[in-house]
C-alpha cells in the first residue's frame, strides 16, 4: 500500500501546522518490538537473489515507511508490482521483493525479530558470495 502526501486527509489545518492522517495503514498485531531503519539504496539494487532460500524466496517481514527520495518497486507473491517514490508513505506486507529504480533513501519501521532474520539471511548470502 502506498499513499502520497496529497492523498492523506487533512485532519487539522491551523497557522503553523497541518496534520494529516491515513487510517488502517497496515496491521501490526502479533508483532512485538519494532526497529527504526534508515536505508540508502542505489539504482539497480534488486533483492531477488538475496532473498533466495527464505520462505517463498521473499522477505517475510512487514515494513511501514517513508520515501525521502528516489523510486522503489516491490513485487509480491502474486507478481503484483507497486512503485513508491519521493514523498510516499508505504506499507509492504510480508511476501515481497524490492527493486530500486532510482537512487533512494527511505525510513522504515519493521518488527525487529522478523526483519533481523531477513537481514541476517542477506548477510550470510553476501558472505557466501564474497
Amino acid at each position: 500500500m502506498r499513499v502520497s502526501k496529497q492523498d492523506i486527509e487533512v485532519k487539522l489545518d491551523i497557522p503553523g501546522a497541518v496534520m494529516r492522517q491515513h487510517m488502517n495503514f497496515g496491521d501490526a498485531k502479533g508483532y512485538e518490538r519494532i526497529s527504526g531503519e534508515y536505508f540508502t539504496l542505489a539504482a539497480g539494487v534488486d533483492t531477488t537473489p538475496l532473498f533466495m532460500g527464505l520462505e517463498g524466496n521473499l522477505c517475510q517481514s512487514p515494513h511501514w515507511g517513508y520515501v525521502l527520495k528516489g523510486r522503489i518497486t516491490t513485487t509480491d507473491t502474486y507478481s503484483f508490482e507497486e512503485t513508491v517514490s519521493t514523498g510516499d508513505l508505504f506499507y509492504w506486507p510480508p511476501g515481497h521483493n524490492v527493486r530500486v529504480e532510482e537512487d533512494a533513501e527511505i525510513v522504515m519501521f519493521s518488527p525487529q525479530h522478523e526483519h533481523k532474520h531477513v537481514l541476517d539471511h542477506m548477510i550470510r548470502k553476501i558472505g557466501a558470495d564474497a
